[in-house]
């Protein structure tokens, strides 16, 4: 099976290139800065041309393109893994920063969105056709509770929205799409005092993604496969 994965350098993305490496699988891996993911390039050398390494920005469309381009080069491709993401800055109603929201929602929504289309006809040339984008249960509606993390919570919503509007126009063609959600695990953005180490929440997605069938296209899991609220 051949991958591409978004936010490759460090956390859940470098750990998706580890699991997958190990098992056999190909990756395409998509960083902002290739010379400074060492880990990852480390990975590369040994893994005899299973995993390639890309400059993408997903916040920017001529990235965008040229990682596609690079991709795609008239061969299939099975899975994507749109895994990028930030969280943004916090704030209260009266003291947000909106350029921080909007710069959120271009990296966590449009980029995602964004890059689904530009991978299209390499999915398509793929037999598996799977689209999954990382979100969170932070943007459930019916999960909400505590409020805050308006651009976090905002962009992660409206990215479930997309994916379920992507399901829609591509189930027909044996696309399967959905929404997961990681768990709180410890990365730079969950932070240390997450629960969930990131071989577990992996290791569970990747579970997830591999039993994936028609019926489960547009649905928003858990890493252990539980469907989530909206």
């Amino acid at each position: 099976m051949r991958y591409a994965i978004t936010g490759a350098s460090r956390g859940l993305g470098l750990e998706f290139v580890r699991q997958l490496l190990n098992r056999g699988d190909s990756i395409d891996a998509g960083v902002r800065s290739p010379s400074d993911a060492k880990q990852l390039q480390s990975l590369a050398r040994e893994a005899g041309g299973r995993l390639r390494v890309h400059a993408l920005d997903i916040s920017d469309a001529k990235s965008v393109d040229a990682f596609a381009a690079a991709v795609g080069e008239g061969q299939p491709l099975d899975v994507l893994i749109n895994n990028a993401g930030v969280y943004g800055k916090e704030g209260t109603l009266t003291a947000l920063d909106y350029q921080s929201m909007a710069d959120t929602f271009t990296v966590n929504t449009l980029g995602p969105l964004r890059l689904s289309a530009a991978l299209l006809p390499a999915l398509r040339r793929g037999s598996a056709r799977r689209i999954i984008h990382i979100t969170s249960k932070m943007g459930s509606i019916a999960d909400n509770g505590e409020g805050g993390s308006y651009a976090y919570r905002v962009s992660k919503a409206a990215l479930n929205m997309a994916m379920r509007n992507m399901h829609l126009e591509l189930h027909r063609e044996g696309f399967i799409t959905v929404s997961m959600h990681p768990g709180w695990v410890q990365t730079d953005m969950g932070g240390p005092q997450a629960p969930l180490r990131a071989e577990e929440s992996v290791r569970g997605m990747l579970n997830v993604i591999d039993r994936l069938r028609a019926q489960d296209g547009g649905r928003f899991f858990s890493y252990e496969g539980q469907e989530l609220p909206w």
